[in-house]
């Protein structure tokens, strides 16, 4: 097929002399020529069979080209422009002249209905990419129109894009968000399918980041918006999708040289079929032998291939989108296929990367009264595992005072008169306070409480594991992927028990970026791993962009996960990871199918064609009907389940 064809998924032609946008696609204009066509055609096949006396000669001549114009005319205009451009052997050439030629030999009905099918095969495959090309927008494409934003001491309605960071905009309920930032209300119920494809509603607090797209489901709230229109995630993400198209695999670049090669070399063969035998064959009969060559030219259209590759990528990065998935490009579909070796980070990617209350031991107190002072205490820092333990619901703080944060120790100071120490145990043994030997062998942070110079209890600290992260082991097992390498930067015990929990056995802790990078390296030496590398997309950047394919945890919050990783799981599910492969696989599969399928028919009728054992009808098989073939088979990745 010519290269008007594989400009499909830029959207500068939908595959046909039939060019039209998705909206006019939509409109029942693109098939009046068709249907027209196919009026004509079978009344004239009626007119023939019944042998009706005026039906004959010119009058006959005329009522075919009329059935032939309608289809024909743009294909021929197509052909001719592309000549013109210089681009000479196109599909719309070859159609042109195996259609002309039928006329020339007085195979008026055939010539019509090779291009009527043709046509009508073009109208399915520019609906089966417009349904691709729509299923990926729709499902992104949810930028909101306007935003109410406070001004002059009171709301006004104005485009997003008018809305500068820092100012306060109004969301009612059902609308969507129109811009990043952070939530000024109490509370807010948002739908973010949009952008993770759960539709789980997600609940927010005061203080939390909001994104442009999500639905607003209870109650009017406000936001402080944090980022410009054009930098939204909404907007990132579409842009990042839209683009992904752009991006073509490996295979998709070989048919499209093999299409400007394989063109004129069946050309010339029909043009060798036609003259050839005029030297070997002693009947030779010059109308026989130019109809071989036509059957020859509608068989060897290779639509099939350069329609329905591109359409089966289409249908994997929809469905990848449909399940929360970003590829960035069909080359990624090809390559995460092959992945035989997942290298993940911890936390983050399989922990929440949040410090959370695992356990709390007291002693000789109860123990909502122990953490009453340890809160109180707790309120004067800012440490992270401060944040973990002022998580837990008390109703009443006490006030604490003459506070100090001794370095690499903890706190000391005074609640209620009495004194009180929190930290880890070097600031008990520096008080010459005893801690139970129990608390040797937790790998986790352990805080350490002393009330009135007594040890009172500790608590255990500890980043929790997600959800689905031991589901998300299990699937990639079950998906094939036998390595599985955890890394981390927290502390070869923490590391270890994390992995021992999760059922991976090889493990490794107390790593720094750089030391990251250098074990995916090695792993990339070898050449039977095919490496996939998970992180958060912040610190693990450089081994995102090392690995063969990087995959990023929870990109919508994080540009350099959008800048760097070549797959991002919009959901923060490490179980989408198995997923992804399997959409890679599938994908691939079926552009696979098609390659075959393509070539296989085609080969069989043009060497029945050339032999002249091949009408016209098994040439339009061989054309359209494998064409519609390998779009049906495309298409079913729009329908499959990867869980």
């Amino acid at each position: 097929m010519s290269d008007i064809h594989t400009e499909t998924e830029q959207g500068h032609c939908c595959g046909s002399a039939h060019c039209h946008t998705q909206e006019e696609s939509s409109s029942n204009n693109i098939y009046l020529p068709a249907i027209i066509s196919f009026a004509l055609l079978i009344i004239g096949l009626v007119l023939d069979y019944y042998k009706v006396p005026f039906f004959k000669d010119y009058i006959r001549l005329i009522w075919f080209l009329g059935a032939y114009i309608p289809v024909g005319l743009p294909v021929l205009k197509a052909s001719w422009s592309s000549i013109k451009a210089g681009e000479f052997f196109t599909e719309f050439f070859l159609m042109s002249i195996a259609t002309l030629g039928a006329f020339a030999l007085g195979e008026y009905p055939e010539g019509v209905t090779v291009m009527l099918f043709y046509t009508i095969g073009e109208l399915f495959q520019d609906a089966a990419v417009t349904k691709a090309r729509g299923n990926i927008k729709a499902l992104l494409d949810v930028r909101p129109k306007e935003a109410f934003v406070y001004r002059d001491s009171k709301y006004i309605s104005v485009n997003p894009e008018q809305v500068g960071i820092g100012e306060r905009i109004q969301v009612r309920v059902g609308e969507k968000i129109p811009l990043d930032g952070i939530l000024l209300s109490n509370n807010a119920s948002l739908n973010t399918a949009a952008l993770t494809g759960e539709s789980k509603p997600d609940r927010m607090a005061k203080g939390d980041h909001v994104y442009a797209g999500s639905i607003n489901l209870e109650g009017v709230i406000e936001v402080e918006v944090t980022k410009i229109f054009k930098d939204s995630s909404i907007a990132r993400i579409l842009e990042l999708v839209q683009n992904a198209t752009a991006r073509k695999s490996k295979t998709e670049l070989f048919i499209r040289k093999f299409a400007k090669v394989y063109t004129p070399i069946v050309v010339y063969l029909a043009i060798g079929i036609t003259v050839l035998p005029y030297f070997f064959v002693s009947d030779y009969v010059f109308g026989d032998w130019l109809y071989r060559a036509l059957i020859f030219l509608v068989i060897s259209c290779p639509c099939a291939l350069v329609i329905s590759i591109p359409l089966g990528y289409f249908g994997g990065l929809g469905a990848a989108s449909k399940h929360g998935i970003l590829f960035k490009g069909a080359s990624f579909l090809d390559t995460i296929s092959k992945v035989n070796a997942v290298v993940m980070d911890k936390t983050g990617t399989l922990t929440q990367g949040v410090f959370q209350i695992k356990t709390i031991k007291t002693f000789q107190i109860e123990e909502h009264e122990f953490m009453s002072y340890v809160m109180a205490m707790e309120t004067k820092s800012t440490h992270p595992i401060a944040k973990a333990i002022l998580d837990y619901k008390i109703e009443h703080v006490q006030e604490a005072v003459d506070v100090k944060e001794i370095a690499g120790q903890g706190l000391s100071g005074t609640v209620n008169g009495t004194p009180v120490l929190v930290g880890n145990a070097k600031l008990m043994h520096a008080h010459n306070i005893q801690i139970p030997s129990e608390t040797q062998d937790i790998v986790e942070t352990v805080v350490f409480v002393a009330i009135n110079v007594q040890f009172s209890g500790y608590i255990v600290i500890a980043d929790a594991l997600k959800e689905d992260a031991k589901d998300a082991i299990t699937k990639l097992h079950e998906a094939g992927i036998r390595d599985i390498v955890m890394l981390s930067g927290d502390k070869e015990s923490i590391t270890q028990q994390v992995a021992s929990e999760l059922n991976i056995k090889t493990a490794k802790g107390g790593l720094l970026p750089e030391d990251k990078l250098n074990e995916v390296e090695n792993m990339k030496q070898n050449p039977k791993y095919k490496v996939a590398f998970v992180g958060d997309g912040i610190n693990d950047a450089p081994v995102l962009a090392t690995s063969d394919v990087g995959i990023a945890m929870g990109g919508l919050g994080s540009d350099v996960a959008i800048e760097t990783a070549d797959v991002i799981i919009q959901t923060d599910q490490p179980s989408k990871i198995a997923q992804a492969i399997k959409i890679g696989r599938s994908t691939r599969a079926i552009v696979w199918q098609n390659i075959v399928l393509a070539f296989g028919i085609k080969i069989v009728v043009l060497i029945l064609g050339a032999g002249g054992l091949a009408t016209m009808w098994e040439a339009v098989f061989a054309d359209v009907g494998v064409a519609l073939l390998a779009i049906l088979n495309a298409v079913r990745l729009q329908h499959m389940h990867w869980d």
